[in-house]
């Protein structure tokens, strides 16, 4: 059968075992935030950066805002490592985890893992059909966000007072009365690069409803204006807290649905719905 235009073509079926120019992926979101998902447990190869562009491409390709691998791993149930649709690793992806920690757990029949990401271990459990992931402790030093120079992170030297958090990638929150209001387009790709962050940043516009609600939107770095981020989600939550703003336990309100997010002793835990779109193959 030949490719049409777009180079992919799609299966709504599981595939035999393919020839190295043809990669199985699933794909994946929670809430709207879309993933490509490549499981290398059965060897394949992974894909060099100009593909990992071509695929995340929304017109000509499969379209996705970060892509996911998973890999096994000796001392715990899977290795997960992400990739920004522009070809950039990113060291967490928070809805991506929860999207794969449902899919193990439907093929394991478990509702409790162990997943390794440039976090660290994290633990995942189900409670029903929501998903929940440990993201581990935040950062709140300059060096662990990481900053270029040592400032107050509660309170950021750039206009509007952000909070810096890191939770394994930079996040700069900022507070404001309509989140609504502000053009995030050209807000988010000028603080994303801004040289107090020397990894670029995610950016929130965070506007508190109460103590238990937050509404926010988000520019993810190296993919732009996404429907919802759960490592953002969890950044903006710690920031809101640690201004006093909110308590640590908070339902944010992003444009793709909500997310339940509980800072507690052993980490930053986020809840929320998965969805498994469909399988596919990519033809390189």
């Amino acid at each position: 059968m030949p490719l049409d235009s777009l180079g992919a073509l799609f299966y709504m079926a599981p595939m035999s075992t393919p020839a190295p120019s043809r990669l199985p992926f699933m794909k994946m979101h929670g809430l709207g935030n879309d993933f490509v998902v490549l499981d290398r447990r059965d060897g394949h190869a992974m894909p060099g950066a100009d593909v990992i562009r071509a695929m995340a491409d929304r017109r000509r390709g499969v379209g996705y805002d970060q892509l996911a691998v998973i890999e096994g791993a000796a001392d715990a149930d899977a290795r997960l490592t992400f990739w920004n649709s522009d070809g950039s690793q990113s060291a967490a992806c928070g809805n991506a985890t929860r999207c794969i920690a449902a899919h193990l757990m439907d093929e394991t029949g478990r509702d409790d893992l162990a997943l390794v990401t440039a976090r660290g271990r994290l633990a995942a459990e189900r409670h029903g059909g929501v998903v929940a992931v440990n993201m581990g402790a935040p950062s709140t030093d300059w060096q662990g966000v990481p900053l270029a120079r040592e400032v107050d992170t509660l309170h950021l030297p750039i206009p509007g007072d952000p909070v810096a958090t890191g939770m394994g990638n930079p996040h700069c929150t900022f507070f404001v009365e309509d989140a609504e209001s502000v053009d995030l387009a050209s807000f988010g790709a000028e603080h994303e690069h801004h040289p107090l962050f020397p990894e670029r940043t995610n950016v929130q516009l965070a506007q508190v409803l109460d103590r238990a609600r937050i509404r926010m939107r988000v520019w993810e770095r190296g993919v732009g204006i996404t429907e919802a981020s759960g490592s953002s989600s969890c950044a903006t939550a710690v920031a809101a807290a640690r201004r006093g703003l909110t308590e640590r336990r908070v339902t944010v309100l992003l444009d793709g649905g909500e997310l339940e997010i509980d800072w507690r002793d052993d980490g930053v835990w986020m809840a929320g719905p998965t969805a498994h779109v469909f399988d596919g193959v990519w033809h390189g």
